[in-house]
């Protein structure tokens, strides 16, 4: 099922997008010139972005794998942003047969791709939402379809709370959500961070692509400390909150130089 609510007008390709410019950087082809010209200069002047996406996604993968094997049979993926095999609902599923998931995005483009990718068999839904607006989302259709919130639900603010400036609160958004959950909630969460790269010189410089006047999109890094606040409420499972490639790695764990690229944290929090 799915409500785009949007028409040719609201598809704005002459400006980078953060997620299209995110699928640029996961080696996707749905992203535009404008998306390719500001995610390569993002790359040029700090490298390390690639690295980091990719990261986060395979850490996507895993959380989303644990709660799915905890129990977690629906989940709502805020940001879900360009789909990119595999999706939400096919790692759920994997896990967990019948697994449900509403995707939620705010850019049209998103949508465009979503009856290709994101959508079938009744178990998935997408329509376009802000995580600005709790209230909009929790009361969509397509969540009262999917959701029940009498059972625990899979809450996903994967690589997006760093596009929130402070003066939105993004705390409070946090706290909006996790309100409508019942106990036993699973938040999926990861964010950026400026706590392994200095923030001067070229890493700046690619930071300020996001906030150039043509993109569509400010990014804010937080400390651990910061992006920690956002599981109140919550009680972390083990490890905690790290940086993606040390939370319940299936692999090798990157050796200390190549951690050290990676500017993010992800964990995973169950309402108690």
């Amino acid at each position: 099922m799915t409500d785009q609510g949007f028409t040719a007008e609201d598809i704005d390709t002459s400006r980078p997008h953060p997620a299209r410019m995110y699928d640029y950087y996961l080696g996707g082809r749905d992203n535009y010139e404008v998306d390719r010209e500001a995610a390569q200069r993002v790359i040029d002047l700090f490298p390390d972005i690639v690295a980091m996406a990719r990261s986060n996604r395979t850490f996507m993968h895993r959380a989303v794998r644990f709660a799915a094997e905890s129990g977690i049979r629906q989940f709502i993926d805020i940001g879900t942003g360009i789909p990119t095999a595999p999706n939400t609902h096919q790692v759920a599923q994997e896990a967990a047969p019948g697994a449900r998931v509403a995707y939620v995005d705010n850019d049209p483009i998103v949508a465009t791709y979503a009856g290709a990718h994101l959508l079938g068999a009744g178990s998935t839904g997408f329509f376009l939402g802000d995580v600005r607006d709790p209230e909009s989302i929790l009361r969509h259709p397509t969540i009262g379809d999917l959701i029940d919130f009498g059972k625990p639900v899979g809450l996903m603010l994967v690589a997006i709370l760093h596009f929130v400036r402070d003066d939105e609160d993004p705390a409070a958004l946090v706290a909006a959500f996790r309100d409508a959950l019942p106990k036993g909630s699973h938040l999926i969460l990861s964010h950026t961070t400026g706590d392994f790269h200095e923030l001067d010189g070229d890493a700046g410089e690619a930071r300020d692509v996001y906030e150039d006047r043509q993109a569509t999109a400010t990014l804010t890094l937080r400390s651990h400390a910061r992006v920690l606040e956002f599981f109140d409420g919550f009680e972390l499972v083990e490890p905690g909150l790290v940086q993606p490639p040390l939370w319940r790695p299936d692999g090798p764990v990157p050796p200390e130089e190549e951690l050290a690229r990676i500017g993010f944290y992800g964990g995973v929090g169950v309402k108690r």
